[in-house]
């Protein structure tokens, strides 16, 4: 089975692929856009800046390439952002797969950190990438920003609000956690995905 990571500058590339080599999953990271096409599954990881990052996708036309994409996608963190059609980082247009604003974090409790750093509970779990995942399980987040709930959520969390920590259209998903930080629980998520 190919998956294919995709190639471009985010902080967590490398993690997701030794998560992935973990739990007996060969993946290989790349930009290459026939190899993205040919691939049966394409992750887009991401920890980094959303303007940053959707330049390079845009030069190297990875944009349009994963907007028509057929196989299972699976967005993580700042790459469920950019699956969306804006962020308020740096006013940044994204890929318009999920017709949804990325907004900031804002908060005038002390309590409430700006970013969220640590473990939180996803909740309201829909879907074949949460089978045999319990509601209330733990995952990590590191994000300042997030998606809001809407018709595309599958699973939610409370931090300053309630937003989608997942999202589903059709054959693409997304979650703001780090599966490959979170564990058992993270790596079970990640072999649903393989075995979507």
């Amino acid at each position: 089975m190919k998956t294919i990571i995709i190639k471009y500058p985010a902080g967590n590339v490398q993690s997701v692929l030794f998560s992935l080599e973990r739990i007996g999953v060969d993946a290989f990271v790349t930009d290459s856009i026939e190899s993205i096409k040919n691939a049966e599954k394409v992750i887009l990881p991401g920890v980094g800046e959303a303007n940053f990052a959707m330049k390079y996708l845009k030069e190297k036309k990875l944009d349009i390439l994963l907007s028509k994409l057929e196989q299972p996608v699976l967005g993580i963190c700042l790459g469920m952002q950019l699956l969306c059609k804006y962020s308020e980082e740096s006013s940044t247009n994204c890929i318009g797969i999920f017709d949804l604003l990325v907004k900031k974090f804002q908060s005038e409790n002390k309590n409430h950190k700006i970013p969220q750093i640590g473990w939180n509970t996803i909740d309201t779990l829909k879907g074949p990438l949460f089978e045999n995942i319990p509601n209330g399980s733990y995952q990590y987040f590191v994000h300042s920003y997030y998606a809001p709930l809407g018709k595309y959520t599958i699973a939610k969390t409370d931090y300053i609000v309630s937003y989608s920590s997942a999202l589903q259209k059709k054959n693409f998903y997304a979650v703001q956690f780090h599966p490959e930080k979170s564990s058992y629980v993270g790596h079970k998520i990640l072999e649903n995905f393989i075995r979507l």
